[in-house]
């Protein structure tokens, strides 16, 4: 068998075990109800505790979303390479290059909470939540526009440095 052959069962197989984690992701997003901006700024809003009983207006049910997600990240990372030596559609498992932090990072990070904290939406929400509301259509579509125009001023920002 050519390696082209043996090729195209594999990009299949990729493609088909990314958009199932996709569909997975996003079904998940919409039953916590991740993909409602109100549910997430209900939840940032940390002085809605002081009104009425505890906890007040405040929506604490996001933090066992993101503590249940946190935990099945840390068994999927803790046990991943000791179940099996290679990934099912790869040669190696694939680690990032930079483990530190740096101002890209932190930069990026303060973006991601503005964004969240001022429209209630993170990527992820955004796009399982585009094609159903204007707002989130008008969001995904704001965050694309920025990761071209960031991904721009990097590469020449790169070019003028070389």
């Amino acid at each position: 068998m050519t390696e082209a052959l043996q090729a195209k069962p594999l990009r299949a197989g990729r493609l088909g075990l990314a958009f199932s984690a996709g569909l997975v992701f996003a079904a998940g997003l919409v039953l916590s109800g991740m993909t409602q901006p109100l549910k997430v700024l209900g939840f940032l809003d940390i002085t809605a505790i002081t009104k009425g009983p505890f906890p007040g207006l405040w929506d604490p049910t996001l933090a066992f979303v993101m503590g249940g997600a946190v935990c099945v990240t840390l068994l999927a990372f803790a046990w991943t390479q000791k179940l099996a030596t290679a990934p099912l559609f790869a040669n190696q498992y694939h680690e990032p290059a930079v483990n530190q932090i740096d101002m890209p990072l932190v930069g990026g990070a303060a973006l991601f909470g503005a964004g969240w904290g001022l429209a209630g939406y993170c990527p992820g929400p955004a796009l399982a939540s585009a094609l159903l509301s204007v707002d989130a259509l008008i969001f995904t579509g704001a965050m694309l526009l920025g990761m071209l125009i960031c991904k721009t001023f990097l590469s020449k920002r790169a070019k003028i440095a070389s």
